[in-house]
């Protein structure tokens, strides 16, 4: 999935990086259970550091115009939350069913968010009224949308959780997003 979507913004003209974030522990499995056992196994100081190198490295590289954006699923729309709290620069960022950062951190947040939910999300969802009240007291812009019915990973078109509407919206606002603050 997240090389099908790698492939899709280069194909929109954009330089694109997708970092396995399980590299350390052998990469991502193709089963979904035992990434999310792995995600847990993770040296969160050391995928962060990694997080913010990635940025750094597309910043200056000679391929990008300077700006760099972030785009995640799951435990990587939390990373786009958390490299927003670390990298000012960070140009902009959407945030697919990612769990929210600290919400003291959030006031460090310079970065124009889109953060994509899943209606029948119970975890990822219970953070964000605090988070969204973190957002709107430092004055971050951000947009919210809510798809209806959709459950977390409503994106990835190689589960069964898949939404192929709430897909096709998701991803026009992600590009106008990323067009409007990128290019």
């Amino acid at each position: 999935h997240i090389k099908d979507v790698a492939r899709r913004f280069a194909l929109e003209g954009f330089v694109v990086l997708a970092p396995d974030f399980l590299s350390p522990l052998g990469g991502t499995p193709r089963d979904e259970e035992k990434a999310r056992e792995m995600f847990g196994q993770l040296d969160a100081a050391k995928t962060a550091a990694n997080g913010v190198a990635t940025v750094a490295f597309l910043a200056t590289n000679d391929a990008t115009n300077g700006k760099v954006g972030a785009v995640g699923f799951c435990y990587g729309g939390g990373m786009v939350n958390f490299l927003a709290t670390r990298v000012p620069d960070l140009a902009a960022g959407v945030a697919y069913y990612g769990s929210s950062p600290n919400v003291d951190d959030v006031p460090k947040i310079k970065t124009p968010l889109v953060i994509q939910s899943a209606e029948v999300d119970e975890r990822i969802n219970a953070s964000w009224p605090a988070y969204e009240t973190a957002l709107k007291a430092a004055k971050v812009p951000y947009e919210r949308h809510l798809y209806p019915g959709t459950q977390h990973g409503f994106n990835n078109d190689t589960t069964p959780r898949f939404d192929a509407a709430a897909a096709k919206l998701s991803w026009e606002r992600t590009l106008a997003h990323f067009n409007k603050h990128l290019r």
